[in-house]
């Protein structure tokens, strides 16, 4: 039972955050007199069942705002989903089935499947790169390199494909970056000016870039210490002179062909934009049969 108390619970979104999305989203795609072309060429009485399914693998991630984008264009209508975010999928494989009034499904189509295509791109990307460091202790996790907007909902996915967040805003922790040291007058001096400024439950990240101002970061007590552009090489030494004082982060050239090199040096999170801003969609359809 103990163990089973570990386990964190699945990630998950205030519906109130995704039915505004989805709104303002169906609202943009709607403009000011609907969808001419279905209400043009279907019967306002037509019923349809309709199926969502994967034409790639991957790893699912936006099943409720597709369900919203379909329930606020017919309340009536019947969404079934198959599969829960964080599913790894199939080519082929289905994931929801909608049944009812055919102008209402095809109407609230793009919406639904631009969510469940760009979230399900998120977690996919973010599994694969998950996936390549799962036997070390090392996560995977994001930054704030988002689509304006969109960030809590691009954390979310990356939560789904198995990743970690990192901070949401500039308000929930501190991270010195190199801009502030040089404004600051220093590594040491600008983290005892956050400490004295911080509250006792905000965290204090610095990224450095050398191992100089990695000691010098840890003569002060970083929280967090963000090894920035490091060969693996450097990230060792690293481990090996924090002894667990800090958590250590690296950062830089994460790609495929590097992050097992970088997780393997036994530092604790790896951090790439990437996997929110050049993750590929994932290919999923909508194919429709009218009763």
């Amino acid at each position: 039972m103990g163990e089973d108390m570990c386990k964190a619970f699945p990630p998950s979104l205030p519906q109130l955050l995704i039915e505004d999305a989805v709104r303002a989203a169906l609202l943009e795609d709607l403009g000011r007199a609907g969808d001419i072309t279905t209400n043009a060429t279907l019967p306002e009485d037509a019923i349809a069942n309709a199926g969502l399914s994967s034409r790639e693998a991957g790893t699912i991630c936006g099943i409720d705002f597709a369900r919203t984008a379909f329930a606020l264009m017919d309340p009536k209508l019947k969404i079934t989903a198959l599969v829960r975010d964080g599913a790894r999928v199939e080519p082929g494989e289905d994931i929801a089935r909608i049944e009812g009034n055919a102008r209402a499904i095809l109407s609230a189509e793009r919406v639904a499947l631009n969510f469940l295509m760009h979230l399900s791109g998120i977690a996919s990307y973010t599994a694969k790169f998950a996936d390549l460091i799962a036997h070390t202790n090392a996560r995977v996790c994001d930054t704030r390199k988002t689509i304006p907007g969109m960030r809590a909902f691009a954390k979310y996915a990356v939560k789904c494909g198995g990743g970690s967040n990192h901070r949401f805003g500039l308000d929930d922790a501190i991270l010195i970056k190199d801009n502030h040291i040089a404004v600051a007058g220093g590594v040491a001096k600008a983290i005892l000016a956050a400490r004295a400024y911080a509250g006792h439950l905000v965290k204090i990240e610095v990224e450095v870039d050398s191992l100089k101002q990695f000691e010098e970061a840890l003569s002060v007590g970083a929280d967090v210490i963000l090894l920035d552009n490091m060969t693996p090489e450097l990230l060792e030494k690293a481990v090996k002179i924090n002894a667990g004082r800090a958590k250590l982060e690296a950062s830089g050239n994460i790609a495929f062909d590097t992050i097992k090199a970088i997780a393997e040096t036994g530092v604790d999170y790896i951090s790439s934009s990437k996997i929110t801003m050049a993750a590929p969609t994932l290919d999923i359809g909508l194919d429709i049969e009218i009763k």
